[in-house]
């Protein structure tokens, strides 16, 4: 089930990607300023740039790695001795959505660690050259010092508008930014950059349902509990399938590839393009969506239970008891075309399972395994497994 909204998002077809241009092509397209982005470099009193934050529509700081811990206190600390023994301090890169109202693109942790010091919230901590500061707030500093550190700056360079006319032009500059910036040498993965760029109520979505039961298990992630990020739950922060917000991804790829006949740029691509057109979807399609995905959980356990997304190993006669994200698409897609027979699909689940063996010893080519990627490999897993459940339904 696509809805109409949904439907709307293909309206104007997305812009190829050309690859084979002729030399007169090219250098058109660098004289037009294609594909470079055009940035200015600001300097700021810090207590300036303080006052600044406190405007809500001045700068969005929204968490760039939303599951990312904080940085403690000690290491924002020690930003601040930066500061007071005048070291250098790398500037922020900033997106410019609105004249005068910024996006945070790298340096998020140093404009928070500068927000909580000037309002009083940091008490410093662990600071190697200037121990006897330990314990102090901002307020509370010595003259002398709290002067020196008003009188520093902070560097940023800013993104401006007009490095891309139109809007999908724009994110695609931005995510190839996210993606050359590493922030604490911790290079991003691709959905934390979908996270950051398009926060907003489609990807609290992705978050919410990819707490669902079925998937944390299956994934060997622990059980969600409301408090677990405030907990610093170790189990959960040790899953890297967590970590790189893979279990986000995973809801992503099956709402995406329910549109699959627009499939385009490869898997990356695509997600890329469906989330950033999804991102202006109204709540009562975000409403609809979320109760298709619980549906389609709920037949996927109903038929699956532990097996879950497992490809069945033809050779060794057993299921292979990892899941594979290939097999959650063809599973989920197919499964959300056969929706209204879902309580039947339940009811037959031993011939489910039996098929979906057959279907496994039928394509022993890697056609639901992922080793085939193209538009038209996912294409076919998808329709193979959704004829397969219409048979058994009929």
């Amino acid at each position: 089930m696509i809805t109409k909204e949904e439907h709307d998002l293909w309206k104007n077809p997305p812009k190829d990607l050309a690859t084979n241009l002729s030399d007169p092509e090219i250098n058109e397209k660098y004289s037009n300023g294609e594909g470079r982005i055009v940035v200015e470099n600001n300097r700021e009193k810090l207590p300036g740039f303080y006052q600044q934050l406190l405007d809500s529509e001045y700068m969005d700081l929204r968490p760039f790695y939303q599951r990312r811990p904080r940085w403690e206190p000690d290491r924002q600390s020690r930003l601040i001795e930066s500061f007071l023994i005048n070291l250098p301090v790398p500037p922020i890169f900033l997106y410019e959505r609105n004249f005068n109202s910024y996006e945070v693109m790298d340096g998020q942790q140093r404009i928070t660690a500068i927000k909580d010091f000037f309002s009083n919230q940091l008490k410093l901590k662990g600071l190697q050259y200037w121990p006897e500061l330990n314990g102090r707030t901002y307020e509370t500093l010595p003259r002398l010092v709290r002067s020196g550190i008003d009188r520093r700056s902070i560097s940023s360079i800013v993104m401006l508008k007009e490095s891309a006319p139109e809007d999908e032009d724009a994110a695609r500059l931005r995510e190839i930014v996210f993606e050359r910036l590493n922030t604490g040498g911790i290079e991003l993965e691709r959905q934390e950059i979908r996270n950051a760029l398009y926060n907003g109520p489609f990807n609290e979505m992705l978050l919410e349902l990819s707490r669902h039961n079925l998937i944390r298990k299956v994934w060997g992630i622990p059980a969600y509990h409301p408090d677990e990020m405030k907990s610093g739950d170790k189990k959960l922060l040790d899953s890297n399938f967590f970590r790189k917000m893979e279990d986000a991804e995973l809801v992503l790829r099956f709402f995406a590839l329910r549109n699959v006949e627009h499939y385009t740029r490869g898997m990356q691509g695509f997600l890329d393009l469906y989330m950033g057109r999804a991102s202006k979807l109204s709540e009562s399609t975000l409403t609809e969506l979320r109760i298709l995905f619980d549906e389609v959980m709920r037949v996927v356990s109903g038929i699956y239970g532990d097996l879950a997304f497992q490809p069945f190993d033809v050779k060794k006669d057993e299921w292979s008891g990892r899941p594979q994200k290939a097999f959650f698409d063809a599973v989920t897609v197919a499964i959300s075309r056969n929706l209204a027979a879902g309580d039947i699909l339940i009811q037959r689940k031993g011939e489910v399972i039996e098929q979906t063996k057959e279907l496994f010893r039928k394509h022993e080519d890697g056609t639901f395994t992922g080793r085939k990627n193209s538009k038209k490999d996912i294409q076919n897993r998808i329709d193979l497994f959704a004829k397969m459940l219409g048979a058994v339904a009929a």
